[in-house]
């Protein structure tokens, strides 16, 4: 099984840069967000515990991995416990449960395309702006979701064996609270992860390439980047591979 967790944004980001603060409105939980002067702007999206520093090569994402919104995968005695109420009636819940992790996201703070292209290993291949993992498409190796799918929560996430939660596809926590166009984190290789919403369009998969992105202007780079995009249908998050050099992740 391809587990270990699908979140959205919430609440006051306090941000700490260059020895003043900012703070920016979200949606309803408070997060505090660490970052270095050569870390991009973008990275103030993150919130709940997520921590972010860049030493000019590497950003180094550190977050719990708890998502920041209600899940029945939650104790039924923890008040972010909450049934299942989504629209999935073929929802089965797995055995499983969440629990906090000490996440360690190292990724490029300058992405470049790999002609290599590393296939996607099974277990974390991003971060969500909410410190959730993000996983590929598969439920094991080359094993599609197909089943796995509905086990997913009300916010289309769910935990593995080793209560890691994370997320395979679109987080509707997020998505719900930041629009389907916002920015959802970034993979190992450095490059963003957006919603399935672009320029009023949206996506499927035969509008992106091999690795589930392309190269364009959004709203956090009005220069261009490559980046990737989730969609509907599979691979729903990455394709074949990363574009980019992937970082690392430890746990």
């Amino acid at each position: 099984m391809n587990h270990l967790p699908f979140a959205g944004l919430t609440g006051l980001v306090a941000i700490a840069l260059l020895g003043f603060s900012c703070k920016k409105e979200t949606a309803a939980t408070t997060a505090t967000v660490t970052t270095t002067a050569t870390a991009p702007e973008v990275f103030k999206k993150f919130n709940s515990t997520v921590t972010v520093s860049s030493d000019g090569t590497t950003i180094t994402i550190k977050s719990d991995g708890v998502p920041d919104h209600k899940s029945c995968y939650f104790a039924a005695s923890d008040v972010r416990y909450q049934a299942y109420n989504g629209t999935n009636a073929a929802f089965s819940k797995n055995p499983n449960s969440i629990g906090t992790k000490s996440f360690t996201f190292k990724i490029p703070a300058s992405p470049a395309v790999n002609a290599a292209h590393e296939a996607t290993p099974l277990g974390p291949i991003g971060v969500a702006v909410n410190g959730v993992a993000i996983y590929n498409q598969y439920a094991g190796p080359n094993l599609p979701l197909t089943n796995e799918i509905n086990s997913f929560d009300q916010y289309n996430g769910h935990p593995d064996q080793s209560a890691t939660y994370h997320y395979h596809v679109e987080p509707l926590y997020i998505t719900l609270n930041k629009t389907k166009s916002a920015l959802i984190g970034f993979l190992l290789d450095g490059f963003p992860l957006y919603g399935p919403l672009e320029n009023g369009k949206t996506l499927v998969s035969a509008d992106l390439d091999a690795y589930h992105g392309h190269t364009a202007v959004t709203a956090d780079y009005p220069n261009g980047i490559y980046h990737y995009h989730i969609t509907a249908d599979a691979p729903y998050i990455n394709g074949v591979g990363f574009y980019g050099t992937k970082g690392s992740v430890t746990q």
